[in-house]
């Protein structure tokens, strides 16, 4: 059995720079999202009654969690260079 070698990965150019991506912006959009769930399940009640009473407690963690992030990013921490 022979070992194969793995190929090298392609060479990059020189003149590649980051791409800018506004994780404030994005955070905020998923805390939106995640408090727009959280309305439509409160306001069917399908949504949120029999083996469904936990889809508005995950919608509440996700806005929870999402506030911790935009406050992590807005300390200046992570990726949080967006001017």
């Amino acid at each position: 059995m022979a070992h194969e070698q793995t190929p090298a990965p392609p060479e990059l150019p020189d003149d590649v720079t980051p791409v800018h991506v506004p994780m404030l912006r994005i955070v905020e959009i998923g805390m939106l999202a995640w408090a727009a769930a959280l309305v439509v399940t409160l306001v069917v009640p399908p949504l949120h009654e029999g083996p469904r009473d936990w889809w508005p407690w995950c919608c509440v963690a996700g806005v929870v969690l999402g506030g911790i992030g935009w406050l992590y990013l807005r300390r200046g921490r992570g990726n949080a260079a967006d001017a």
